[in-house]
């Protein structure tokens, strides 16, 4: 197994509306869409984005362009209008998931080409 970061291997693409904010995640192949599936779970988003977001995390799979979208729920402290917060909206969101490091055998790495070296 090889830990590798979100961002060496994947896309992100995030927004937010209202207290909600959204994160998609993008896989390269279908054996790293598996990988993602596997590692990349509600509760370790859930984790990483800690004291940002007080709801919930729920997670669907968009298996036809390798994604998985992710809702956080209570995200952004009360939406632009009403948080107090420097940058109340969610479009940084999909960076802070790529930073997510994940465990990917040899075969999931098949056919990609990370960014960076895995550590």
């Amino acid at each position: 197994m090889t830990r590798i970061r979100l961002a060496d291997v994947a896309h992100a693409r995030s927004g937010d509306k209202g207290d909600l904010a959204n994160v998609a995640l993008f896989a390269p192949t279908d054996s790293l869409y598996a990988a993602f599936k596997r590692e990349v779970t509600e509760e370790r988003v859930r984790q990483l984005f800690g004291r940002f977001v007080q709801g919930r995390v729920d997670r669907y799979e968009v298996p036809n362009v390798r994604a998985l979208n992710f809702v956080l729920h209570e995200a952004l402290d009360g939406g632009a209008a009403r948080s107090l917060r420097s940058d109340p909206l969610g479009k940084s969101y999909g960076s802070l998931l790529l930073r997510m490091e994940i465990e990917v055998d040899d075969a999931e790495m098949d056919g990609v080409t990370p960014r960076r070296p895995p550590r």
